[in-house]
């Protein structure tokens, strides 16, 4: 091997090694998502929470007696019923942002889990009569790689007509809407305020906090809501609804937020 061969090997390996240190020693508790992404993979509080969840959702299903409209439940998907926080890990140990395209990527998998209690109670309910309707915003180039999803779990009603995708706006209202002229929409599921009703949405946080204490009799009773400290409304309220915000800005931001003694 001549000399000048062998510098560029021993750079080649030298630079590969100084690489790999470099992704092994990466600062990630710089990200903001790495806690919520470990919390909702490890934590046992976590999967409390959600069969919580799912065991009052239970209880307010076999209390309710049907009365004229036939029976349904609205859910939501990601995060309500499957788990996506894969797709989270994947873009941290990348260095990469969320992106449609990646997401995309990640649904045509078809391979997210199921929340914990989700598939049992949604069966529970199917067997009672109750017909469960998806609305979900992902987008309806996506309804393939969800269907198999769902159906890879043997849920109820995974099928185009239960399915209510993003079509004309990312409000849920009017496809609630549509599915409430015929049923009796006992139960709605989600993780984000959006999916219970367009009285939460775009609002300022002290208006988010106000609109939950005024449906304080809702909660545990016809809105069932998941823990996601992921992603959300929640998130987007911090920032003002502002996406054009730089890093920089967010980080300013957020330190304002915080409420100290």
């Amino acid at each position: 091997m001549g000399s000048f061969l062998k510098i560029t090997v021993t750079f080649l390996l030298s630079a590969a090694s100084c690489f790999s240190h470099a992704q092994a020693t990466r600062p990630v508790l710089s990200d903001p998502k790495v806690l919520p992404v470990l919390f909702q993979q490890y934590a046992a509080e976590y999967r409390a929470l959600c069969y919580q969840a799912f065991n009052v959702a239970t209880l307010r299903l076999e209390s309710i007696k049907r009365k004229g409209l036939p029976l349904a439940i609205i859910t939501d998907i990601d995060e309500t019923i499957l788990d996506n926080s894969y797709y989270e890990a994947q873009r941290i140990k990348e260095g990469k942002e969320f992106t449609p395209q990646s997401w995309k990527e990640w649904t045509s998998k078809s391979s997210a889990t199921l929340v914990p209690g989700a598939g049992e109670f949604l069966k529970k309910a199917k067997t009672k009569g109750v017909t469960i309707f998806y609305i979900s915003n992902r987008d309806t180039s996506e309804i393939k790689s969800t269907l198999i999803n769902l159906k890879n779990f043997g849920l109820p009603n995974a099928d185009t007509d239960h399915l209510l995708f993003l079509t004309d706006g990312s409000s849920k209202e009017k496809r609630r809407q549509q599915v409430m002229k015929n049923y009796d929409v006992i139960i709605l599921i989600g993780d984000n305020l959006n999916d219970f009703t367009n009285l939460f949405e775009k609002k300022n946080i002290v208006d988010r906090k106000q609109e939950v204490d005024n449906a304080l009799a809702d909660w545990g009773n016809k809105f069932i809501i998941l823990p996601n400290s992921i992603y959300g409304e929640w998130e987007n309220a911090l920032y003002n609804y502002d996406r054009n915000l730089t890093n920089e800005q967010k980080n300013a931001l957020l330190l304002q937020r915080l409420i100290g003694y």
